[in-house]
Order: structure tokens, then sequence, then C-alpha cells
């Protein structure tokens, strides 16, 4: 197995560091998968017993300049990789300003991704800086756990409010629930409530819009096209989970969309040109 990367370009470098810092606030571990033409970060929860799930996509040539690698096996062309992503957030934010970046697939006290990176320096000299961030390596009988998550079959999909808009209003909300209903329908509403034996709290959105997707009904993973389109759907969710999601955005996306399947799981989508990120945040009783 090998891996080298190398990044030039400052705005890339930049862009890069904000996905990997977006999905440390996420989670503490994920997986890294790599192939030749993608990256791939991975939380495989599991939603049928209360775990949040994700999945961000990115494609190396949009972010660098030099991309090589070699699988475990010419018909298995990917490395799985557990990573910490807190700590190669951290590597990446103290090289910002570096002429180069490479990343590579080292073997020291274990397994690596190194981060090297070339600082400029008063002088005409450079200075060369180094990370070393521990991995695991994951064997090629658990990649079955890590494949891309199916679209699910849900009731409503529609696009989010200015998520910095949603975020104050959990932000507010979260101090009197630890629970939140998020309903919407196929007229672009969508409402935000908690409801306790003390307080019951809504807000509400109107005029968000529908994604086109679903349009074509139940067989393209969408609602079906005899649905009412001002019937809610609703989904009852840890409000922690939903705060975490929009508390660590740095990714600054084209389209921020919400998919509700009924009483089951939130699943929100960010598009950026270049990223694309899906978390899955199931029902609560």
């Amino acid at each position: 197995m090998k891996f080298r990367g190398k990044i030039i370009d400052v705005a890339c470098l930049n862009h890069f560091t904000r996905v990997i810092t977006t999905i440390s606030k996420l989670t503490k571990m994920c997986v890294l998968r790599l192939t030749p033409l993608n990256l791939f970060f991975v939380l495989s929860g599991k939603v049928a017993n209360g775990g949040v799930s994700m999945w961000c996509e990115l494609s190396q040539e949009n972010f660098f300049d030099e991309f090589q690698m070699e699988g475990v096996s010419p018909e298995d062309n990917e490395i799985c990789l557990e990573v910490t992503p807190e700590n190669l957030s951290r590597a990446l934010k103290t090289v910002q300003n570096a002429r180069a970046v490479k990343l590579k697939l080292t073997s020291k006290h274990c397994p690596c991704l190194t981060i090297a990176a070339e600082l400029p320096t008063l002088s005409s000299a450079s200075r060369l800086v180094t990370h070393d961030v521990p991995v695991e390596v994951i064997p090629r009988r658990l990649w079955h756990e890590f494949k891309e998550p199916g679209m699910p079959d849900f009731d409503v999909s529609i696009y989010l409010p200015p998520l910095k808009t949603m975020k104050n209003v959990i932000d507010r909300m979260k101090n009197l629930s630890n629970f939140l209903v998020v309903e919407a329908n196929l007229s672009g509403q969508m409402n935000l409530k908690i409801d306790t034996d003390l307080v019951s709290v809504s807000t509400h959105f109107k005029d968000l819009g529908n994604p086109p997707w679903g349009a074509e009904g139940s067989q393209q993973g969408g609602p079906s096209p005899s649905r009412d389109p001002d019937a809610m759907a609703r989904t009852r969710v840890d409000i922690r989970k939903l705060q975490q999601f929009l508390v660590g955005q740095q990714v600054n996306p084209s389209k921020a969309m919400c998919n509700i399947v009924h009483e089951r799981v939130v699943h929100l989508i960010l598009l950026h040109e270049d990223v694309s990120l899906q978390y899955f945040i199931p029902a609560v009783a």
C-alpha cells in the first residue's frame, strides 16, 4: 500500500483544512477511504441502534496537485484508514501559509499519515515541518462497513434555511429540551419544535423550496407522487446531534438539504462544488 499527495495552491489547502475541521466537530474517530479519484470520510454508526452516520466525499483533483496511490491489490485499489480528524485538523492548521504540503502514508512506530510542509522564512531558505498523525489500517474484510449509504426512501425533501439562522434557533432551544421535532412538507415549509411539560416552542420557516429529485416518486428514492403537499413528515431527534452538525460547519455549501423519513431518520446533505457531506440522525422515542 502506498499513498502520496501534494497540495501547492493555498486556497485548496485552506479549503481542505476547513473540510477536515468540520469533520472533526462531528466525530472523534472516522474512516478515511482513499481511492484513485476520491477521498471519503466515513462514520458508520448504526442508525438502528441510535448512532449517527456520516459520509463526506471529496474529489482529489480539486485539492491535490499530485496524487498517487496503490491499494491493497490491483482488484481492490483502495486504502482504508481509521483516523482522528482532530489530530489531522490541528496539524493542517499549523501549515496554512506553506509553499507546499505533502501527505504520505508512512510506517514509523505505527502507521501514520505524515504531513510535511515547506514553510517560508525571512531568508531564501525554507523550513520543513513534519507532523505524524497515527492511523490504523482497516483490513479488507471490514471494508463492506464503509460503503456509501443508499438514499433513504424519504417522505419529504426540503432545502434548509440559512444554516447560521438554524444554528441560532437551536442554540436557544437546547436550553429548554434535549429533544427536537423536525418536520417539513412538500410545500416548502419546515418547523422546529420542542414540547415539554413546562413549555412548547416552535420556529416556522416557509418558502424554502423542495429539491426536484423526489418528483418522480418513490422508485427514485423520493416521496410518493400521491403524497399531500401540505402533510408534514416529522422525526424527533437528539437536539445535541443536530447542534453538533450546525456548530461545525465550515464547508460553506452552495446547497443544503434535508430528507425526512417519517419518525425514523433526518438525512442532512451539504453540497459544495467539490465536496458533499451527508449526515444521518436517527429518531429517538
